[in-house]
């Protein structure tokens, strides 16, 4: 298998019916996208992840539901239970200025205003009010709300993020 870039777009929860359809959990801001979309790669992590191709596709109360070609049965989509739905970067929905992939965000430099270094962004959690900036400082890990108030820059080229007030975290 080539080396590739995958990034995480959905998950599957459980098996629909009887003919091979699954229930997903969009792991997107563009759930409209599985519609439109004639191969996701599927597997437990991205390094063992194969490419299928996506035969239907809907939406119904903020999940998707796909089948796939050559899952047929109930038991054949059993088996893809639990596993991660991936796409390549070129798949990727161009995003609007000052906008960011959580993978863009995830290894950037955490700076103070005085431009000391703080640690490490480690994720972007989804709380039901904002994001939340996973940070890794000191062998803790702090949690900050990726709101204005305490988010001075984020400079995805120079891989840094500035953050005020930070020191109210710890």
């Amino acid at each position: 298998m080539s080396e590739r870039a995958l990034y995480l777009t959905g998950l599957i929860l459980k098996p629909k019916g009887l003919k091979g359809e699954v229930k997903v959990r969009p792991e997107t801001d563009f759930p409209e996208r599985f519609l439109k979309r004639g191969r996701l790669f599927v597997g437990p992590d991205e390094s063992r992840a194969r490419e299928m191709s996506v035969v239907r596709a809907s939406l119904r109360g903020g999940f998707a539901y796909l089948c796939f070609e050559g899952q047929e049965t109930r038991e054949q989509a059993e088996a893809l239970v639990g596993q991660s739905l991936y796409v390549q970067e070129s798949d990727l929905v161009p995003l609007p200025p000052d906008t960011a992939y959580v993978h863009e965000l995830v290894g950037l430099e955490v700076l103070d205003e005085n431009r000391h270094y703080l640690g490490v962004v480690e994720d972007v959690l989804r709380m039901p009010a904002h994001e939340v900036y996973q940070i890794g400082t000191n062998g803790k890990t702090v949690l900050v709300p990726a709101i204005e108030e305490f988010v001075v820059e984020i400079d995805l080229e120079g891989g840094t993020m500035v953050l005020r007030r930070f020191h109210e975290f710890l």
